[in-house]
């Protein structure tokens, strides 16, 4: 199989994973301070892969790799899931996870700025128009304006689209499951503390689906998620498989209709029909090379979704 259409199969898998990342941290916040929800799942994360990096005895990251390893980590370890986790204190998980349409226009152009890629010009334009039909959707739910949790939620995907392409190309180097495990890693002396400080000072009201849901996100968001998620960008090019990325929406309001019994209307099928088609459009015309000489490691063996 070429390495092409593996990175878009380890992507789409990456994605579907990371689909109900917002259902579930919907369901936590019911329960949970989105400061300690955060640092929770992060912490939990890190030690798992703390003890994957020693299990698997892993190279420690060079000097030159801190730079873009605190890049992903102030993106997908702290500031995605802490803006989105407070903007889902105040909007359903349906409202939220369409602004995750605009997450591969901006996992394209940084990595066009921080990975060197190329996309054809086409590819431009079905990005352009996927990201348009789920901003537009995004405003027609709204009634036509922004709240303040709209725009947390457009600082977190811009965060999240800079870790996306940063830990894509340093994967290429050290491995997809290897770059967010450093990542978490040295987020660990900074999350630890800080969880013991706002940890509840009793869980006898915590539901189980804020378990659940706070499971869910420590395992799978913050980790399981980017072994399939990084190995796919940087199999199949950040620009080209970040474009999965616009239908994520629509299966994460699936799963909100079915986990939280929200409200799937008949205009969100037609969007998602629709950008299916630019997905369909963008992979058909955002390959590009990608600018390293460097092959592709090979992943330890339990950690390879292969």
């Amino acid at each position: 199989m070429k390495t092409i259409n593996k990175g878009w199969i380890y992507g789409f898998i990456g994605m579907t994973i990371f689909s109900a990342s917002l259902p579930a941290t919907r369901a936590a916040v019911g329960s949970f301070d989105p400061i300690f929800l955060t640092l929770a799942r992060g912490s939990i994360a890190g030690l798992l892969g703390l003890s994957l990096l020693l299990l698997f005895r892993e190279k420690r990251p060079q000097v030159r790799d801190l730079h873009s390893l605190l890049i992903v980590a102030l993106g997908v370890v702290i500031g995605f899931p802490l803006l989105t986790a407070y903007a889902l204190e105040h909007v359903t998980a349906a409202h939220s996870t369409v602004f995750i349409g605009l997450l591969p226009l901006a996992t394209a152009i940084f990595g066009v700025l921080r990975g060197n890629e190329k996309p054809q010009a086409v590819f431009w334009f079905f990005s352009l128009l996927g990201s348009a039909l789920v901003a537009g959707y995004a405003l027609i739910e709204s009634a036509g304006s922004f709240s303040l949790w709209d725009f947390l939620m457009f600082t977190a995907i811009v965060l999240c689209g800079l870790a996306y392409a940063e830990g894509a190309k340093l994967s290429r180097r050290l491995g997809g499951w290897q770059v967010i495990s450093w990542a978490l890693v040295l987020s660990l002396p900074l999350m630890i503390p800080v969880t013991f400080y706002t940890m509840p000072a009793s869980f006898n009201d915590v539901t189980i689906s804020a378990w659940v849901g706070l499971a869910y996100v420590s395992l799978f968001s913050m980790l399981i998620g980017f072994i399939f998620w990084y190995r796919g960008l940087a199999e199949g090019g950040i620009a080209s498989v970040g474009q999965l990325q616009l239908l994520q929406p629509f299966f994460s309001l699936i799963l909100a209709a079915l986990l939280l019994n929200e409200i799937v209307n008949s205009t969100m099928m037609i969007v998602t029909l629709a950008v299916v088609l630019c997905v369909a459009g963008a992979k058909r015309f955002g390959q590009s090379k990608i600018s390293t000489t460097r092959p592709l490691p090979k992943l330890s063996n339990m950690p390879n979704p292969e």
